[in-house]
């Protein structure tokens, strides 16, 4: 059952558009049959999750559009298909039947408004007209009658990048959102997704097939060893070149020299930001520009190995597999966008690989074992700073007084940086990652729960180098 791989139905409904839009592209038979994508995946009388067919199908001919833009066209990864942005109630302050209509009438004194007023019953009403949703009334309610009803993707955006437009569809604010994609799993109807690059991949591949002129290579996160359960890892890696990639690559093995290279600087510089999660790195320098100056120079793990790739094959094309919709962002910054030419998710990844009808579990294992077990750990919450503190080790810095702040979600990040700006951390290190659990947690992931660490540190002790100084030697780096 293919459902067997996600937490919701949601996934799998974006998983077979997906799917089913690459079967199209390899044999570049997309353009002619793409009116057509919607009625395979919604055959007329199968159930849907919408009110109707017909609703279900133009929904996912709005999500097969999202496939069609190339980066360079697309500015922010994380978008709204609006027409399905429509069922859920709407947000803001309302009383709710615990009301007893009493006689104190707190909330109409505490509402400055002139919002609240009262039926015959003496039962409280809000005028959303009037209403700034400033909370007064909701403090002062005995009964704790008049909640604040928020939609899913606004509670999941911990950067208050939602808001709701006139339609009554989730908007989003480039300006502040960091394209974590919380929202992007959260929401109940699938009416927010990631841009997806499915297509680029295949265009890619099929061009190194034709006239050999270049070949394609994936740099894997270290999260895959919590991902795919229903296969071994090295069957996955297997399938994965399969599609017809050349060679995967371990980001777990950046890891392990951005470890190296960070364990240094961080003993030069005092103190440092993390710089592996592209969601941290940018609301950092959105919402606390002063300590931007504080994050690692250290390009991500995976933009470092991708680099280190680069420069010896500079006509290779590279292609990241991963948890993590931000990394779409981050391909195109200007510092990164030199060593990647696409990024996809595990979701994504899935799809192509049954659009291929590839049986991962019948594949011989092709093995990858590069990275070193601190490498691999970066792929949940304190990971990071375990492997800077081995860092640290290896490099010989007893004397160095390490001081970690890991912080495991956004919120985490937030308040560590608030004591850093007041001058009130007692740290000098702060690992930051956007998404509660780490990598692990990522809006790309397969499935999404707390067993994930336990897989990651399981994977991660497979590693066959013991230390980070022996994953980057370069009798190692040789190997790849």
């Amino acid at each position: 059952m293919e459902t067997r791989h996600f937490d919701t139905k949601v996934q799998y409904i974006k998983y077979k558009a997906i799917k089913e839009v690459a079967r199209l592209a390899w044999d570049g038979k997309l353009m002619e049959n793409i009116l057509d994508v919607p009625k395979i995946i919604v055959p007329g009388k199968v159930p849907t999750m919408r009110c109707c067919v017909y609703k279900e199908r133009a929904i996912l001919g709005e999500r097969v559009k999202t496939t069609l833009k190339s980066k360079e066209e697309t500015h922010n990864v994380i978008q709204v298909i609006d027409i399905a942005c429509e069922d859920c109630p709407a947000s803001g302050y309302e009383v709710t039947s615990s009301c007893r209509g009493c006689l104190a009438h707190r909330c109409f004194e505490a509402c400055k408004m002139g919002a609240i007023s009262f039926d015959q019953h003496h039962v409280a009403h809000i005028d959303k007209t009037k209403c700034v949703e400033c909370g007064a009334c909701s403090k002062v309610c005995p009964y704790t009658a008049i909640i604040n009803r928020k939609r899913p993707c606004q509670i999941a955006c911990k950067v208050k990048a939602i808001s709701i437009n006139s339609d009554g569809a989730a908007a989003i604010d480039d300006s502040k959102c960091i394209q974590c994609g919380a929202c992007v799993y959260q929401c109940p109807f699938g009416a927010i997704t990631d841009k997806s690059y499915v297509l680029d991949v295949i265009k890619l591949i099929n061009e190194s097939n034709n006239n050999q002129n270049y070949k394609v290579y994936a740099v894997v996160a270290p999260a895959i060893g919590g991902q795919f359960v229903y296969a071994k890892n090295g069957q996955i890696i297997a399938a994965i070149k399969k599609l017809g990639f050349d060679k995967v690559f371990e980001a777990a093995l950046g890891a392990d020299m951005v470890a190296a290279s960070e364990s240094k600087e961080l003993v030069e510089k005092g103190f440092l930001l993390s710089s592996c999660c592209p969601a941290f790195v940018s609301f950092v320098q959105k919402n606390y520009p002063d300590l931007a100056q504080y994050i690692s120079h250290n390009l991500s793990p995976m933009a470092t190995v991708a680099k280190y790739v680069k420069e010896r094959e500079p006509d290779a094309k590279l292609v990241f597999i991963g948890p993590c919709t931000a990394k779409k962002q981050e391909i195109k910054l200007e510092t990164v966008e030199p060593y990647f030419d696409s990024a996809i998710t595990f979701e994504e990844l899935l799809a192509l690989i049954d659009s291929k009808d590839i049986v991962e579990e019948e594949l011989p294992e092709e093995p990858l074992d590069t990275a070193s077990y601190f490498g691999r750990i970066f792929a949940r919450s304190g990971g990071l700073t375990e492997a800077v503190a081995q860092g640290l080790k290896e490099h010989g810095y007893d004397d160095f007084e390490f001081k970690p702040c890991t912080c495991d979600g956004i919120e985490a990040c937030k308040t560590a940086l608030m004591k850093k700006q007041k001058g009130i951390l007692d740290a000098n290190f702060i690992e930051g990652m956007a998404c509660v659990g780490g990598c692990i947690g990522g809006a790309g992931c397969l499935t999404h729960g707390l067993n994930n660490t336990a897989k990651i540190d399981m994977y991660s002790k497979t590693a066959t180098n013991k230390t980070i100084f022996g994953a980057t030697s370069d009798s190692n780096l040789e190997k790849i």
